[in-house]
């Protein structure tokens, strides 16, 4: 299922930075952001073999989850927060505010044929 966890992030005063190395339980051989979203809803699928992990780096947005057994529903609203999704776990990703930048981490190099659109019964 697919489930948060707190990026490691150091603040003083002249901000904050926030760590993902050795945070993300995979290899990363993807990066893709998503933003100037309107009221769209994005996502919609699952995969054969992609892990991912999504953080929103700036603004706030819902990530819904259905992975065959259990729904959940996440908020994501801080760029320490990172919501990784197993293959199974089916998604869509809306409630973009304005400002919104979601970037995803994947495990695996794009490839049409992991995506799975059919959301489980």
């Amino acid at each position: 299922m697919a489930h948060l966890i707190d990026l490691t992030t150091f603040t003083d005063s002249r901000g904050n930075l926030t760590v993902i190395e050795k945070a993300i339980p995979f290899d990363i051989k993807r990066i893709f952001y998503i933003y100037g979203v309107d009221d769209s809803v994005r996502g919609g699928h699952r995969h054969h073999t992609t892990l991912q992990a999504a953080v929103c780096i700036q603004g706030k947005c819902t990530i819904y989850n259905n992975n065959g057994h259990s729904t959940a529903i996440f908020e994501l609203d801080s760029p320490s927060k990172c919501l990784v999704l197993n293959p199974a776990d089916w998604h869509k990703m809306y409630n973009f505010s304005p400002d919104a930048i979601l970037m995803v981490l994947a495990s695996t190099p794009f490839n049409a044929a992991d995506y799975i659109y059919p959301e489980y019964e």
